[in-house]
């Protein structure tokens, strides 16, 4: 059995992760619009209709601003706790919002999400682990420092999206005012770079597989500076940078220590038949 895994949109301005099995998904945070958010499942071959909830990790507006048309329009149930929905401003129907808990596992089909608390400028924020046959998924963004839950459960991964917002010298040679500086990098702000590479670092699982790093900031971050930080540290994990603009690679997570993508099967296919014009 296998799990597939996909970023829909990863940024300050949108954030929505796809997990799901062969009947079951879930969405975790709606930042993008119900239109786009349509528009690349579609390209990466998804069925939105094996999306049976949508978990809400806090109220914050790129996290939550797509959410009321898509829930609407196809009817999602909205996990989400009281204290997100109160700052909200969402206006949900009220059949579809379930209140959850932390460290209370919820039951979607075969999939099991479990919500865990973080440190992050929100009112109740959380951070997730969806859970099918063995396999663990983390979607571990929006998180000032790397608390004890989250180092508990990014140590249990088998895929993982894990913020690494910012630059360290970007960030404080940038020309953002001191007060905002000091929120992004306080323990209710986000997660550097280094940060990032030093929970990598000292508490990877060794099965895991795939590093999403993820919620780059536009200002005070590049693809590029992530990517060469990483690299020599991957080993045999695959280690990909989620974009703000466009949906990642399907990836499929499998129970063995192997991690494909919907490109190279899409390549594979291409070969097979290649191959088959000379049989």
């Amino acid at each position: 059995m296998s799990i597939q895994i996909a970023s829909l949109n990863s940024g300050s301005n949108a954030n929505c992760y796809y997990v799901g099995n062969s009947n079951d998904a879930v969405l975790i945070d709606a930042g993008l619009s119900c239109r786009e958010t349509e528009k690349r499942l579609k390209r990466l071959e998804l069925d939105i209709k094996k999306i049976k909830a949508i978990f809400i990790s806090h109220e914050h507006a790129d996290h939550i601003s797509g959410l009321e048309v898509l829930s609407k329009k196809f009817q999602l149930p909205v996990y989400i706790t009281p204290a997100t929905l109160r700052n909200s401003n969402l206006k949900l129907e009220p059949h579809l919002i379930t209140s959850f808990s932390k460290n209370k596992t919820i039951h979607i089909g075969a999939l099991e999400i479990l919500p865990f608390t973080k440190s992050h400028d929100a009112d109740d924020p959380h951070s997730f682990v969806v859970k099918s046959n063995g396999i663990n998924i983390g979607v571990i963004t929006d998180i000032g420092y790397a608390c004890k839950q989250v180092l508990k459960h990014f140590a249990q991964c088998h895929a993982v999206f894990l913020e690494s917002n910012y630059c360290e010298d970007m960030l404080m040679n940038g020309g953002y005012p001191y007060h905002l500086k000091q929120r992004i990098s306080g323990d209710e702000g986000h997660l550097s770079n280094r940060q990032a590479l030093d929970l990598f670092l000292n508490y990877k699982a060794p099965h895991l597989q795939l590093l999403i790093l993820s919620h780059l900031s536009q200002n005070n971050n590049k693809p590029q500076i992530v990517e060469e930080l990483f690299a020599p540290y991957a080993g045999n994990v695959q280690v990909v940078v989620a974009g703000r603009y466009k949906e990642s690679e399907l990836f499929t997570i499998e129970t063995t220590a192997t991690v494909s993508s919907s490109t190279q099967k899409r390549k594979q296919v291409k070969h097979q038949n290649q191959l088959s014009l000379f049989e």
